[in-house]
């Protein structure tokens, strides 16, 4: 004979515990405050405790002022809501757009341009895989260069002159939620600004306070600086300032370490 096993389910004082919060809309209430109120300290607390959540790459900087304005002009646009700027670790994503996104690529971004809406393509590693030239015509006849695209034309970018009020303003904003922005910075943004775009105006130092800064006229129209120029030259910088794959590879190590 086969033994009987001790009957294994729970007191019924359980079940009728559990009966009388689900039946009682103001203790089931404060139960879920609590339960979340837990779950939302014991991820929140540790924060405190720490100065940064994102580790820091070799190369990472801030954007130059010609940047950012087309990084603006960008979000005015709402290019963000057709293309994301977050390659997730999955293959096909990997294989498609290059390495998948680290976090500190987007530390001095404000707002974040992470995501997975994609209409169009991820941009997060656009930067230097297409011309100038290809970014203009695209800009202005998205068609003429991907027949099934269904974006709508940027032609005025290219006729419409870059003013912005006050760049200055803008960086001193910026550097107070945290962007590493120089008082150097703030005080040449107005010649930084066109000296990007304008290779005929003296750049000062703009190089070497922004590495990897791409100085040249990028919308094809060298007699002034347009809101092409700008967007253009933040499109050309995405995905191009650190070394991902040694960057990955250190982050892999610190976690590992716990360091």
């Amino acid at each position: 004979m086969s033994k009987t096993s001790p009957d294994s389910s729970p007191p019924k004082g359980v079940f009728e515990g559990h009966k009388k919060v689900e039946r009682n809309v103001t203790l089931l209430a404060a139960a879920t405050f609590v339960a979340v109120a837990i779950g939302g300290i014991v991820e929140i607390a540790p924060l405190f405790w720490i100065d940064n959540t994102i580790e820091k790459v070799e190369g990472m900087r801030p954007y130059t002022p010609l940047e950012q304005a087309g990084r603006d002009i960008y979000i005015r646009e709402g290019c963000y809501t057709c293309h994301s700027q977050m390659i997730r670790p999955f293959r096909d994503e990997v294989e498609r757009y290059g390495h998948y996104s680290l976090a500190a690529e987007s530390m001095y971004d404000h707002p974040f341009q992470w995501g997975s809406k994609r209409t169009g393509p991820d941009l997060a590693r656009v930067g230097g895989r297409y011309s100038d030239d290809w970014h203009v015509q695209h800009l202005k006849d998205p068609r003429s260069v991907v027949p099934q695209s269904i974006m709508p034309s940027y032609r005025f970018l290219a006729e419409t002159k870059l003013e912005i009020a006050d760049i200055s303003a803008n960086l001193v904003a910026l550097r107070r939620v945290g962007v590493p922005y120089t008082d150097l910075d703030i005080e040449q943004a107005g010649n930084d600004l066109m000296a990007q775009a304008d290779p005929d105006l003296d750049e000062g130092d703009l190089e070497e306070r922004y590495p990897k800064t791409q100085v040249r006229d990028f919308d094809g129209d060298p007699s002034r600086v347009t809101e092409m120029d700008a967007l253009i030259a933040y499109l050309q910088m995405l995905g191009t300032l650190i070394d991902v794959e040694s960057a990955a590879a250190q982050a892999e190590l610190a976690e590992e370490t716990g360091r």
